[in-house]
């Protein structure tokens, strides 16, 4: 969850299932806007809930918005692939992510994406599910980033090191990793990652669940 301009961005909620995750209360989670980088059920399981109960606007690509809506779930902002649009909480524009999409039942999940969020208070970057990738290049052209939320788990996205790479590319010295520790496939040393962080002159910050932090 983000807040930024008075309004509660909550990215890719993957809470209930989560055993790590036990002590959080869903119930009290009301954002204004649910965005969601793909498909998966480790990155959508509690869309529903959330959504039902708060105002919130699912935005996605074309396709996963449309999967929630065939649901019910019909505040949704549909967008895809280098497009942007303007929120009253600032401009989003979505990127390239490569990695693999599909919804839990199985049908067509569209392509995985990166976000970019851009207004006056700054301008982050979410990397959602990705591997490294020359297109971050172009990011680092385009933004000036005040912070990056990168996955560093390694197996099934980029490990620390690649987000290292990452970081260079996007030319964002401020890390928050993401996608690590919740599975035996994704765990990390800690350690070892901030040695490589240090070595590349970046904060990585590696957040407890339940943790907030300002910027």
């Amino acid at each position: 969850m983000i807040e930024t301009k008075g309004k509660k961005l909550l990215f890719d909620p993957f809470i209930s299932p989560n055993e790590a995750a036990s002590e959080i209360d869903i119930s009290a989670i009301k954002p204004d806007y649910i965005l969601l980088s793909h498909g998966h059920g480790d990155h959508v399981a509690d869309v529903e809930t959330i959504y039902n109960q708060s105002e919130a606007t699912i935005i996605s690509t074309y396709e996963v918005v449309n999967w929630f809506g065939a649901k019910g779930l019909e505040r949704g902002h549909p967008m895809n692939h280098g497009g942007s649009w303007s929120f009253d909480f600032g401009k989003v524009k979505m990127v390239n992510a490569v990695h693999s999409s599909s919804m839990p039942d199985g049908s067509y999940g569209g392509q995985p994406v990166g976000i970019i969020v851009e207004n006056e208070e700054g301008t982050f970057y979410y990397a959602g599910d990705t591997a490294l990738t020359k297109d971050m290049e172009l990011i680092g052209e385009e933004f000036d980033l005040t912070f990056a939320i990168l996955p560093v788990g390694d197996n099934f996205t980029m490990g620390v090191e690649d987000a290292m790479k990452a970081a260079k590319m996007i030319k964002c010295s401020e890390v928050i990793g993401v996608h690590f520790d919740t599975f035996p496939y994704v765990a990390i040393d800690h350690i070892e990652a901030q040695k490589l962080a240090h070595a590349a002159q970046v904060k990585l910050t590696l957040p407890n669940i339940g943790e907030s932090f300002s910027y």
